[in-house]
């Protein structure tokens, strides 16, 4: 009998590695980790995965649109909330991060800050 494989399918509050290239000016390129905004049933129907690009560059501690996360071990990254993306996931070779799930408090605190910059909830 052969085995059922399941295939792994990224879920809000994951963080994953994904493929932000190409990129143009100011954006994030190659791999880079990303905060998964989009719900596992959306991300299996669609292959699409809408998140935001993270990063660990202290460039960013300053940045009021870089919410300050802490992963395992105590690293720090920053979560971009002024980069939103969506992304063919499958295409650019997704995969789990190291830090894996539950970063549902830094998505909550990133969403506030883009309705601030967008002014989603507010119109």
């Amino acid at each position: 009998m052969t085995p059922t494989v399941s295939l792994w399918v990224p879920d809000r509050g994951d963080i994953i590695w994904i493929d932000h290239s190409p990129s143009f000016g100011r954006e994030i390129p190659d791999q880079h980790p990303m905060l998964v905004m989009s719900t596992k049933v959306f991300n299996r129907k669609t292959g699409i995965v809408i998140g935001f690009s993270m990063t660990h560059s202290n460039n960013n501690a300053d940045n009021p649109f870089a919410i300050r996360i802490s992963g395992p071990n105590e690293e720090v990254a920053y979560i971009l909330a002024l980069q939103p993306k969506s992304f063919d996931w499958r295409q650019r070779n997704a995969k789990p991060h190291p830090w894996g799930s539950g970063y549902e408090h830094g998505l909550k605190h990133t969403l506030q800050t883009l309705d601030t910059i967008c002014e989603i909830c507010t119109r």
